[in-house]
């Protein structure tokens, strides 16, 4: 073998290994952000719920409620639809936001369901998270096709309980929407863990502040199926007060 050849295929070997080790990181920063968002979420939750003015003035108020969904709704648009645009700090300072509004909306659950039960139903839905999040990563099959049936799924899960709000109110189809709901998230958690493995591993190795973009997009993604998935197992199997 030539030196010029040898020379060569070194090179190729440091920009592979550099690609790997790249990817393991940002990968990593996946799920560490995803992590933290959840703590944060949990810690405001209790501490709301802990604060009987502040989660009387949420739960009786509707304007408060309402607002409170309104902010957590545009941030999620904001990240996901300008993500391009925003600096990686306003990025994460966003997704740090809505962890803390998103909790502060969740400290219903521990006004509603015993302790031990939002425990118990947490390990379950933990479990069950990483056991899904771990075949989206390692499967070798191709999930486009799956994540365009489970967003059409989720379109209906979304019309269903509406309607079954401000028109049906029946605890029986509350029950079958949940159901739904826990299938759904279960393979959305398979489908994103799959599709932010394939974004990073297209992603150019020299781009770091879009893939880290890319990394607290993915981290926000997987938050909400935890989430998610966290409530409708709730809704199943919580005991409540």
């Amino acid at each position: 073998m030539s030196q010029n050849k040898f020379n060569h295929e070194k090179q190729i070997g440091e920009i592979d290994f550099y690609k790997v080790e790249t990817f393991t990181i940002l990968m990593r920063k996946v799920y560490v952000w995803m992590t933290l968002a959840l703590i944060i979420t949990g810690i405001t939750a209790y501490g709301v719920a802990d604060s009987t003015n502040v989660l009387s003035a949420i739960v009786n108020n509707q304007v408060v409620f309402l607002g409170l969904i309104i902010a957590e709704l545009t941030v999620v648009i904001a990240i996901s639809g300008a993500i391009n645009r925003l600096s990686l700090t306003t990025a994460t300072l966003l997704f740090v936001f809505y962890s803390v509004i998103n909790g502060a909306t969740m400290a219903i659950v521990f006004a509603v369901y015993e302790i031990s039960s939002i425990a118990h139903v947490f390990f379950i839905t933990a479990g069950t998270f990483a056991v899904m999040a771990v075949i989206g990563y390692t499967t070798k099959t191709d999930l486009t096709s799956m994540g365009k049936f489970l967003m059409m799924a989720l379109i209906g899960l979304i019309i269903a309980s509406l309607v079954n709000i401000f028109l049906v109110r029946s605890t029986g189809m509350d029950l079958i929407i949940s159901y739904a709901g826990v299938l759904i998230f279960v393979g959305l958690t398979v489908y994103d863990s799959w599709k932010i493995k394939m974004q990073l591993m297209d992603m150019n190795s020299e781009d770091i502040e879009v893939s880290q973009k890319i990394s607290l997009l993915g981290a926000l993604q997987l938050y909400l199926d935890f989430v998610n998935l966290f409530l409708y197992l709730l809704r199943i199997m919580g005991k409540r007060k």
